[in-house]
């Protein structure tokens, strides 16, 4: 019986430098849903990249909106939603000319939200899925990595990811507008 108290023992203490990992790997996974969206702890540090956009940063921001006046700037960024309306509990502003679908980057949406975004991006983008469309809301911010995926599903295909946003445009001296979300259909 010592024995086998002995050898349980040494496997359990064997196993201790494998459970930070474990416990690591397990709240990794409750971060995102089974479909891959991140559903939890939206403000923390992104990724590189957001398949199957393309990641880009301000100077790359203003040579698209050079090359490509088309573009359309979508701001993801969340607003309080109460009894049916948008509620102004702070100001907010965006790039100029941005459209602003408030509450669509989260990673499980009702689905007034999802056809909110959808009947948006449709009008926004006069139903050509080829348009370029740039997703962004704040610097370390899960919301546009979402709203690309979202974007993707509905068959968009020329996605950006301005990965720092409206943070990385202040940063840089570029002028903001102040922004008021698009009303819910």
């Amino acid at each position: 019986m010592k024995r086998f108290f002995a050898c349980l023992c040494s496997l359990a203490l064997g196993l201790l430098p494998a459970l930070p990992a474990l416990a690591e790997n397990t709240s990794e996974s409750a971060l995102f849903s089974d479909d891959g969206y991140r559903i939890t702890r939206y403000r923390s540090p992104t990724p590189e990249r957001a398949e199957p956009a393309r990641t880009i940063d301000t100077p790359a921001l203003q040579a698209l909106l050079q090359q490509s006046p088309d573009a359309l700037l979508i701001d993801v960024y969340r607003r309080q939603w109460l009894n049916g309306q948008f509620i102004a509990d702070e100001p907010h502003a965006n790039l100029p000319g941005s459209l602003w679908l408030a509450n669509t980057g989260d990673g499980q949406l009702a689905p007034q939200w999802q056809d909110y975004f959808a009947s948006h991006l449709q009008r926004a983008s006069q139903g050509h899925k080829e348009r370029p469309l740039v997703f962004y809301c704040r610097s370390d911010c899960w919301l546009s990595w979402n709203a690309v995926k979202r974007a993707s599903a509905l068959g968009y295909t020329q996605l950006y990811w301005y990965r720092d946003g409206i943070d990385a445009w202040e940063q840089a001296g570029l002028p903001l507008q102040p922004a008021h979300p698009e009303p819910l259909p």
